[in-house]
């Protein structure tokens, strides 16, 4: 049986039985995404260990999802019943970080915050910054293609990754991509494997590019008395030429849940806060905050201006990254992803504003508004089944309402579960087949993490 080859074929320590543990590697944070419970977890040390764990899957025709921290937000490492889980968080070494070349060879494991702070000490920077940096692994950003809060400047994860180590849905260990800032042989496979959320092969060591570490930014927040000024202020910094290092939007809601949590008192003098960043060094960064100020005003802000105390703009943006963890406490969370073109996102927010009053349901607003990625985050009652169903019905309105203005329905979450109604509706018949048809040949027996990204039966 499936269990006693995984224990003939690994060290002991690797498989976990317990089902208490297995529980809690059964789902990531998507709380309304469906889940089952695996047959056993595993946690391999090494990338022949995860070959093993792949091949032994193929032979007994036995279901693969593998996951890192469990952070995601769409339902993409959910466990199905009788399943093999494939935990990374043992592979956890940071294998190289090479200052003249700049670039940083890890395993999936590895902490994004833990990669940071390893290349901060070399003088070196690994951008992409998801708000759940301190906790969410490099493989779990690869999979789901994460961006974060400087993406508008430095782009996503896709951005930086030059090559992976990957077993595939056939078993083999095998190297995509390279290490070099060039190179056009071959297709883009490595590139492939960025937010494919495991459906294509199984992640073992990643060679990711870095910056020199960047010059200090200059904050400029300004308080809305709502989301769509705010977007406007956005709008206007695009049409404006700057590209700032954040432009992140929090409304009441999330400032509120904050403040009751952490009594950060950011919720008594705004309905919305714009936080505008900029680290163009010198005179032309000065004048970027300048620009950043101007829109803020000329937008409608009740109150706007460049901090000069950098603790409190970094409790700021700190406030941006306990959003979603503060709306928490309040009680089941669904959470959107939704991006659309940066013009379009004054009317988006608008969207937003109308679905939650037609569903009477509370929606509050994260987001990347720089580059026109939203994060509704839609708050219900614990147990509250008719609170429930009204939010399931305002997440469809947004994800139409997206669509609508040319967006896609998700920036950097990944479809998972949540999301493959509305992955049908954006790609297309056509595209889907496309689809299809890759994930037949990199996994042609279905074992990768099977019914995610596409309906079932769909691929």
């Amino acid at each position: 049986m499936m269990i006693d080859d995984l224990a003939a074929g690994l060290p002991p320590d690797r498989l976990v039985r317990d089902p208490d543990v297995l529980r809690s590697f059964a789902h990531d944070e998507a709380e309304w995404a469906p889940h089952g419970l695996p047959l056993v977890a595993v946690r391999p040390h090494t990338a022949e260990e995860v070959q093993t764990v792949v091949r032994l899957c193929l032979r007994h025709r036995v279901p693969l999802v593998t996951r890192g921290a469990g952070t995601g937000l769409s339902g993409g490492a959910n466990a199905l019943d009788g399943c093999v889980v494939l935990v990374t968080d043992k592979l956890t070494a940071i294998k190289e970080i090479d200052e003249l070349e700049r670039i940083a060879v890890v395993e999936p494991g590895v902490v994004n915050d833990d990669l940071g702070a390893a290349c901060a000490e070399r003088g070196l920077w690994y951008p992409p910054d998801p708000a759940s940096s301190p906790w969410s692994t490099i493989g779990g950003n690869v999979a789901t293609n994460a961006g974060g809060v400087c993406c508008v400047k430095y782009g996503v994860t896709r951005d930086y990754v030059l090559g992976l180590q990957v077993v595939t849905g056939t078993g083999e260990l095998v190297r995509l991509g390279r290490r070099t800032a060039k190179g056009v042989a071959g297709y883009d496979l490595a590139g492939l494997m960025v937010g494919s959320e495991g459906t294509l092969g199984v992640i073992t060591e990643i060679t990711v590019r870095l910056r020199p570490a960047r010059a200090a930014e200059r904050t400029v927040a300004g308080y809305f008395d709502t989301t769509v000024a705010a977007g406007e202020a956005a709008a206007a910094v695009a049409a404006r030429g700057v590209v700032p290092s954040a432009l992140e939007l929090v409304d009441r809601h999330c400032l509120a849940a904050v403040d009751a949590w952490k009594n950060m008192g950011l919720s008594a003098d705004a309905n919305v806060v714009l936080l505008g960043r900029t680290d163009t060094p010198g005179a032309l960064g000065e004048h970027e905050a300048a620009v950043l100020l101007e829109c803020f005003e000329n937008a409608g802000a009740t109150w706007a201006a460049q901090s000069s105390d950098e603790t409190e703009a970094n409790a700021l943006f700190a406030a941006r990254r306990l959003a979603y963890p503060a709306l928490e406490r309040l009680g089941p969370v669904l959470t959107e992803d939704v991006c659309v073109p940066t013009r379009r996102v004054p009317e988006m927010l608008a969207k937003i504003d109308a679905a939650a009053r037609r569903h009477n349901v509370v929606i509050a607003n994260v987001a990347h508004v720089g580059d026109g990625n939203l994060h509704p985050l839609l708050v219900t009652p614990p147990g509250d089944e008719d609170a429930r169903k009204a939010a399931q019905a305002a997440f469809e309105d947004i994800i139409s309402g997206a669509l609508d203005l040319g967006g896609t329905v998700t920036g950097e979450h990944g479809v998972g579960l949540l999301k493959q109604a509305g992955l049908t509706r954006e790609l297309g018949p056509a595209v889907l087949d496309l689809h299809r048809a890759v994930k037949q040949a990199l996994d042609p027996h279905g074992i990768l993490n099977p019914g995610k990204v596409f309906p079932a039966g769909a691929a």
